[in-house]
């Protein structure tokens, strides 16, 4: 029922920034929590950053302090601002909901690659 689109994947330098979009077919108001996981060639999809229906961040280690997960719910839009990129940030970036206990969804993903 709900479709996530991603986009504002490119291709960037080392220190620059990328700000990711997840657009919703549906209202993002009631679902518990959104987040951003991504998957680099040869590695495990790892979750990357979550915020919940009250606004509780979290975040993978390696990113905090670098990157900041928004929602607007009044645009059913998630958002990642990922700063100060790496080398090792390079992969693709999934939108994730889980809209209830029972029902969760992904995005097709955007590639983000950085350049050293």
């Amino acid at each position: 029922q709900v479709q996530l689109v991603e986009s504002g994947g490119d291709l960037v330098q080392a220190g620059g920034s990328l700000r990711l979009s997840c657009v919703s077919s549906g209202s993002i108001f009631n679902m518990r929590s959104m987040g951003w996981y991504r998957q680099a060639p040869g590695k495990q999809r790892e979750l990357v950053a979550t915020i919940s229906k009250a606004g509780i961040t979290n975040y993978l280690n390696s990113v905090k302090g670098r990157f900041t997960i928004s929602r607007d719910n009044a645009k059913n839009t998630v958002y990642l601002q990922m700063n100060s990129l790496k080398f090792e940030d390079t992969a693709v970036y999934y939108c994730y909901t889980q809209a209830n206990l029972y029902d969760d969804y992904w995005g097709q993903g955007t590639q983000v690659t950085v350049s050293s």
